[in-house]
């Protein structure tokens, strides 16, 4: 009896012995870090009737009728820009792309429009910034309402998690926004 005693209490003390470490503590929760490298821009231009400044780091492809992929392949994500002349037609034009934007309503938390004016240049439209899960977070359009339209979007090659895509998006975002303000029709 005395020797199943010794032996139960060398066991918890050898058990006590092995548990005296550092206490457990859950680790802090992090967050993932998506550091893009500040925006150096370049003036595009070709032979379209418009000019505009890009970030270096994207690359432009030309489509059909001056209409351009701009891809930034480290963030999966491409901004589509394209141009239409204005024959008669600006009402439908508008429309359309107004249509375009509103159509992510069913996903979009909030869908924040901001009007731009260049008259100097006689540039004239409107940007919009769309909160949550949607398609796209950023549009925009843009004219002189007489001769040009251009119209652009930004769409991530991934499920649209607006979390997990901000940095990226944010960073996009305001490419797409010094597109829009550099904008000049020739």
């Amino acid at each position: 009896m005395q020797r199943i005693l010794s032996c139960f209490l060398l066991s918890i003390l050898l058990f006590s012995a092995s548990s005296c470490k550092d206490d457990v503590l859950p680790k802090p929760s992090g967050q993932l870090r998506l550091d893009y490298p500040q925006a150096e821009y370049a003036h595009f231009e070709n032979n379209c009737p418009f000019t505009f400044d890009m970030n270096k780091d994207a690359i432009i492809k030309g489509k059909s009728d001056c209409n351009f992929t701009i891809d930034y392949p480290k963030m999966k994500a491409t901004i589509y820009l394209s141009y239409k002349p204005v024959n008669n037609n600006i009402n439908l034009l508008l429309r359309d792309a107004q249509k375009l934007t509103y159509e992510h309503v069913i996903k979009a938390d909030d869908i924040l429009e901001q009007p731009f004016l260049n008259k100097k240049d006689k540039v004239y439209g409107m940007f919009y910034k769309v909160d949550g899960n949607a398609a796209t977070n950023a549009q925009f359009y843009a004219t002189d309402s007489i001769k040009h339209f251009v119209d652009c979007s930004v769409y991530f090659y991934a499920k649209p998690n607006f979390d997990s895509i901000l940095p990226a998006a944010s960073y996009v975002r305001d490419d797409m926004q010094r597109i829009m303000e550099s904008l000049r029709w020739k």
